[in-house]
């Protein structure tokens, strides 16, 4: 068998439940879950070279984005120099700390810890050593991946550059160029990481090959890793997890963390977002002001990136998210084939809701002279809190109560499938 290769096995899919056996999987193959289309392994071409490269380029490509001009911007006859520490910097002397802290953390902090951790366990699969923490790195560097926001704020840096360069000049630095290469690189080491194909591999080195340890007729499907385990067990063999059928509490914490977002984003539409001060002028605005201004302004593209990203998205995330409770929680309202596309959409478009904060971040960088200054509002924090909390709720919530759930209403099930055929 290939180095790299996966044996035959069982596993669970993590999206809908459905037990069901991988054959072996060599390197450039992958494996997709029959009923609901979940992606359950991919292995790469290279295993091993594929991920590990796309790591180091990634960090190299960083050091040079958060070393490098950013862009410059020519206002007033005022010269400002931007780099991403440099606006990390100002959020903090102005005493905005908990802006500075998120934004270090999903533009520089995540995808550092991730990529670091990426090398660290590949280190050690490609010198066929089992290193101090690793099945612990492995699941830290797969929760990592949801919170790094480098593209998003590629996005939010076009968008302060529409909107602002009616008034000032602009000029892009390596920085920025690069930060696109940066994103691309991420997101393909992000895809190139399977973590159930670690996990055996990592296993494999210890000698504990998880793939013997399913003859038993009581066994449970680990949430993480996907194999199989004695239903006896608390703790899984193979990747450190606790065992469980489905996510503890999933629904009751799910909906928790949803409230709590619902409660913030009140205060989010209601407080001013930002704060434009010049002189004799003092204007605070909120989120509707500034797509209001914008769409008034002949803006109208950045006025519509701004209403899906502040106000479509977060109310279509929060709806979505009350739709999949109620369905797992009581009756479906709609088969479970369209709540489970309904799920994988919610959780991939929630982060990029943060544009506009960012947004925000750039133009109080850019925009610091007596003469024209800018400054967060309140909102900022309450918006920051629902984008968080949406996506820990989606995060939270375990999709395979929504199969559970149509076993126990097989006719609405049914219904769906009849009018979908007709």
């Amino acid at each position: 068998m290939p180095i790299g290769s996966l044996p035959a096995h069982h596993v669970g899919c993590p999206c809908c439940g459905l037990s069901l056996s991988i054959p072996t999987l060599t390197p450039g193959e992958s494996a997709l879950c029959p009923r609901c289309k979940q992606h359950l392994v991919r292995i790469e071409t290279h295993p091993l070279d594929t991920p590990t490269a796309y790591a180091i380029a990634s960090l190299i490509i960083m050091a040079i984005v958060y070393t490098q001009l950013y862009m410059s911007i020519d206002l007033f006859g005022i010269h400002v120099e931007l780099t991403i520490p440099y606006m990390v910097a100002t959020l903090a002397q102005q005493d905005y700390s908990l802006l500075a802290e998120i934004m270090f953390f999903l533009t520089f902090g995540s995808p550092v810890l991730f990529l670091l951790l990426c090398l660290y366990v590949y280190t050690g699969l490609r010198y066929q050593q089992v290193l101090p923490g690793m099945l612990y790195a492995t699941r830290t560097l797969v929760r990592l991946r949801h919170w790094i926001m480098v593209d998003v704020f590629y996005i939010a840096t076009l968008v302060s550059y529409i909107k602002i360069s009616g008034m000032a000049q602009i000029h892009f630095g390596l920085a920025f160029w690069f930060m696109m290469v940066l994103a691309i690189l991420l997101i393909r080491t992000s895809q190139g990481v399977p973590e159930h194909w670690i996990f055996y591999q990592i296993q494999r080195l210890t000698g504990n090959d998880p793939i013997l340890q399913t003859h038993s007729a009581h066994t449970i499907n680990c949430n993480y890793c996907l194999f199989k385990q004695s239903d006896t067990q608390n703790v899984c063999n193979v990747c450190g997890s606790y065992l469980s059928q489905r996510k503890p509490l999933s629904l009751s914490i799910s909906m928790a963390f949803l409230l709590a977002a619902i409660i913030f984003y009140i205060p989010a539409n209601l407080l001013p977002m930002m704060i434009t001060r010049s002189p004799g002028t003092n204007l605070a605005s909120t989120i509707l002001d500034g797509i209001e201004y914008m769409w008034n302004d002949g803006d109208v593209l950045i006025a519509v990136v701004i209403f899906s990203a502040s106000m479509a998205i977060p109310v279509l995330k929060i709806l979505s998210m009350l739709i999949l409770l109620y369905s797992a929680t009581y009756r479906p309202l709609m088969s479970a084939r369209k709540l489970t596309v309904l799920y994988r959409i919610t959780e991939s478009i929630g982060r990029w809701s943060m544009i506009d904060i960012f947004v925000v971040i750039i133009l109080m960088s850019a925009f610091s002279s007596p003469l024209a200054q800018v400054t967060p509002g309140s909102a900022t924090i309450y918006f920051c809190a629902v984008v968080i909390l949406t996506m820990i709720s989606a995060l939270s919530f375990d999709p395979r109560l929504i199969w559970d759930e149509v076993k126990q209403h097989p006719s609405h099930h049914k219904s769906s499938t009849k009018r979908h055929s007709s």
